[in-house]
């Protein structure tokens, strides 16, 4: 038993409002959600709507059907009434438009009017959120609160929202109170209700990121946002750099000094960023960088998803250099695997680049908060005992990680970087001999590298006979397009990627000679996992799943495609 809710209409209209306010309520009441959003990359105007699924657990993706379609302009009826179920309704405004006439799903309730009379017309989500709560059976109490919490700044605010919440509830109540039932609940859990975003910066805290410097670039700047509002309370520097080139090379000047420091941006942004990245690579400095993928070339749809940027993470960069790649694929796994990475990149003092996209970074899931304990951190920073003196700083060792210090630590000893290639001591070279030392120094890393990759995540048949494969955030609608088809019998599973490069290859080559059928669903036009499971196994995957229209797969599309090739 569920609800799912559609909210449209033109960007300015505070359809972010009505399903934040409404999300909070129900995850503090113990439903559990997934609020996701579609937005064009203007301030006003346009057609942007937001999906809103609840249930008794937390679902792990919003689906194609709607119960209550909330239009706050014709445009979002006319382009969403097919999503509606036939016991859906719709709220609609009938001082704005009409509805056909044979359509008998329709909620006229006033909002502008509603809103105007308790206060201003900007509270005309409010009172929708009021109708929402009638339509659902939830009382108004918890989003009287959240409203008090939210305007306990502005005087009179709260009470006027607060007016214009009743006069929604009272309004829908006369035509149809409780039309729609709540999952029934076994138990309340405690959930946060938290966009990937924010769930990167929460981590990158905690993980002891005390720096982070980035030029704002959707759909990253949810995390450079989360960690600029902590600047006040926790030990961390945040600076808009005046673009990206300044900002890797601001966050590689505060690794070098001994900060854990990281970067965010999106594939332009990278894009200008790989020089730095080389540097990195180079001076054997330790740095995350998060890439929050849309669709490109260029500025592409800057507020759209795609997974479009993985062979670029993998071989951005002038020159050859170990980097490790890892992906976010769920609010639940995120919040370690940044961490990971942190580890990771102070541990082998190498970048290591991890891919978010739009649909990850801007989904509020409803989580169970975060075992901190599960954090690790270690510096990797070598103490005064365990390095020859005099230091060196790329000292040639069997790993290829050199003992590394914090630049004015020790008395005597200087540490000395240097972006042309160098001997052991940093200086400059140019013979062939010690090239060929520090290159395969470097190299060396890959090996140990590789062995701290996770195996892609197996989930369903133990032994499949269809392999569906992915990577990053298209884990929540794969494990439920496999939930679906495991209930009509099919002997399917999942195995899906977080962690891309080094590849892991284990599992990939247990599983895939025995399965009858594998593909790879992927928001790319170009199957870039599956170019890269060829590359390293041998082995090509010859069924694919594309889509790369700037919009994340829902569960019914691939149900179809693999019904398509799969009847049996």
């Amino acid at each position: 038993m569920e609800i799912n809710i559609l909210i449209g209409g033109a960007a300015g209209q505070g359809m972010d409002t009505v399903m934040n306010l409404l999300g909070k309520a129900l995850v503090r009441e113990g439903y559990g959600l997934i609020y996701t959003k579609d937005y064009m990359s203007r301030v006003r105007g346009g057609h942007n709507f937001s999906m809103l699924r609840i249930a008794a657990a937390t679902p792990w993706t919003v689906v194609e059907s709607t119960d209550i379609l909330v239009a706050l302009n014709e445009e979002t009826y006319q382009l969403h009434q097919e999503k509606l179920t036939p016991s859906g309704r719709v709220i609609y405004d009938p001082d704005l438009f009409s509805l056909p006439d044979d359509e008998s799903r329709g909620l006229p309730i006033e909002l502008e009017k509603l809103a105007v009379e308790a206060g201003g017309k900007v509270m005309a989500n409010t009172v929708a959120v009021g109708a929402l709560l009638v339509l659902i059976g939830m009382e108004g109490r918890e989003v009287e609160r959240l409203l008090k919490e939210s305007f306990a700044h502005k005087d009179g605010v709260a009470e006027k929202n607060i007016d214009a919440l009743k006069a929604g509830m009272l309004a829908a109540s006369k035509q149809c109170s409780a039309c729609f039932t709540l999952p029934p609940l076994k138990e309340k859990k405690e959930r946060l209700f938290i966009d990937g975003n924010q769930v990167l910066g929460m981590s990158a805290l905690a993980s002891g990121c005390r720096f982070l410097s980035a030029y704002p670039m959707t759909p990253s700047t949810g995390v450079m946002n989360y960690l600029a509002a902590k600047t006040k309370t926790h030990p961390v520097v945040v600076e808009q750099a005046e673009d990206e080139i300044a900002a890797i090379n601001m966050a590689l000047g505060a690794s070098y000094a001994g900060i854990r420091a990281m970067t965010c941006t999106s594939g332009g942004g990278f894009s200008l960023m790989v020089e730095g990245l080389s540097l990195a690579g180079m001076t054997e400095t330790p740095l995350v960088v998060i890439v929050a993928m849309r669709p490109g070339p260029a500025t592409g749809l800057p507020t759209r998803t795609e997974q479009g940027d993985l062979e670029f993470a993998i071989h951005g960069g002038h020159g050859e250099f170990p980097r490790a790649v890892l992906s976010a694929t769920s609010q639940e796994d995120a919040f370690y695997r940044l961490n990971k990475a942190f580890e990771l990149a102070d541990r082998f003092q190498t970048p290591v680049i991890f891919l978010s996209d739009q649909n990850y970074a801007d989904t509020h899931r409803s989580v169970e908060p975060f075992n901190f304990d599960r954090l690790k951190y270690n510096r990797n920073l070598a103490e005064e005992a365990e390095f020859d003196k005099p230091y060196k700083r790329y000292r040639l060792t069997d790993s290829g990680v050199s003992p590394r210090i914090i630049p004015g630590r020790y008395k005597g000893e200087t540490v000395l970087v240097d972006s042309d290639e160098h001997d052991e001591n940093g200086n400059i070279i140019e013979d062939g001999e010690t090239r060929k030392l520090m290159v395969d120094k470097r190299m060396r890393k890959l090996e140990a590298l590789s062995n701290e990759m996770d195996e892609p995540d197996l989930y369903g048949d133990a032994q499949p006979k269809i392999l569906l494969i992915g990577w990053g955030s298209n884990y929540g609608v794969l494990r439920e397009a496999v939930d679906a088809l495991l209930a009509v019998g099919k002997k399917i599973a999942m195995l899906h990627f977080s962690d891309l490069w080094p590849l892991p290859c284990r599992r990939l080559n247990e599983l895939l000679p025995n399965v009858a059928s594998a593909y790879c669903i992927e928001n790319n036009a170009s199957g870039q996992l599956a170019s890269l499971i060829k590359r390293e196994t041998g082995i090509e995957i010859t069924g694919s799943i594309l889509k790369y229209d700037g919009r994340p797969f829902l569960p019914g599309e691939i149900i179809a495609e693999v019904g398509k090739n799969d009847a049996s």
